[in-house]
């Protein structure tokens, strides 16, 4: 009889050592490959002009240089509102964009997971259709109802459109069907307790992986986000949009501002990864 082979107390499949080890390297390499990029965007950013124009390109900076970031700043100081305001502009709009969208999306997602009305399974299921509709093909639909709302050149266009992920949603829908019994909901009802209590008390705190995925992708995905064919006004604009402005300057300038866009999403993925894995194993289809 075969033995089973461990890993820190856990069983592993039974592949032999060595195919682990090729497994191991071939995903090492893909790793390195999918890196280099990132790497050479990297390089660049520390690079000086002498570097740069170096043909073909290097894979390492030989004298590294902070200027590229010091031409960055003072082009964006060039402009007549001052850098501050498009960081403050970023950090609220990421802030109450994500706040809307973790707080709306759970709410409906115990809704539809946990409380019994009529036409749940169909409002259900326009949700998950709705996934397969881009976001450009609503978007004259969109724009006639921004301007009925007058939400044109204004915070909300950046912020409330964002609290309607039907992704967010449908993630955290699953989640709370396999991880939250309908017997623990139920005896939390008999015991006295409100719908809002048992969102917070109970249904909160166990599908934590779920609302920090929600979390961290829609950061991500306001925080990255351009330039708004919706906004005009300098005051409005986010950070990304205005180093849009600036990137043709030169590419070590271009390079300096990805790679601080990059940064704060990056390091927020890399502080949740392990949370973000466990939800995407546990949010699959199941009807």
């Amino acid at each position: 009889m075969a033995k089973l082979r461990t890993r820190k107390h856990r069983v592993v499949l039974n592949r032999s050592v060595g195919g682990d080890t090729v497994i191991s390297i071939i995903l090492t390499l893909m790793g390195l490959f999918m890196f280099l990029p990132v790497w050479y965007l990297l390089v660049t950013a520390f690079k000086p002009l002498g570097e740069r124009n170096i043909t073909p390109p290097r894979f390492y900076v030989i004298r590294p240089t902070l200027q590229n970031f010091i031409d960055l700043f003072t082009n964006l100081n060039m402009t007549w509102v001052p850098i501050s305001r498009y960081i403050f502009n970023t950090i609220i709009i990421s802030i109450l964009a994500t706040l809307g969208c973790l707080i709306i999306g759970s709410l409906s997602a115990y809704a539809l997971s946990k409380i019994r009305f009529p036409g749940s399974r169909f409002v259900f299921a326009l949700i998950r259709y709705s996934l397969m509709i881009s976001s450009t093909i609503a978007g004259i639909t969109n724009f006639i109802i921004y301007v009925a709302l007058g939400w044109l050149n204004t915070y909300q266009i950046s912020i409330i459109p964002v609290w309607a992920s039907t992704l967010g949603l449908y993630l955290m829908k699953q989640f709370i069907d396999g991880n939250v019994s309908d017997e623990m909901i139920e005896a939390a009802r008999i015991d006295g307790a409100s719908e809002l209590r048992i969102y917070w008390e109970i249904v909160m705190p166990l599908v934590k992986p779920a609302w920090l995925t929600l979390m961290v992708t829609t950061f991500q995905g306001v925080w990255n986000t351009g330039a708004s064919p919706y906004v005009w006004s300098e005051n409005l604009k986010t950070f990304n949009s205005a180093i849009s402005t600036v990137q043709t300057v030169s590419s070590g300038a271009s390079s300096a501002a990805i790679i601080l866009m990059m940064s704060v999403p990056i390091t927020v993925f890399i502080i949740n990864q392990s949370k973000i894995v466990e939800t995407m194993a546990s949010s699959g289809m199941k009807d």
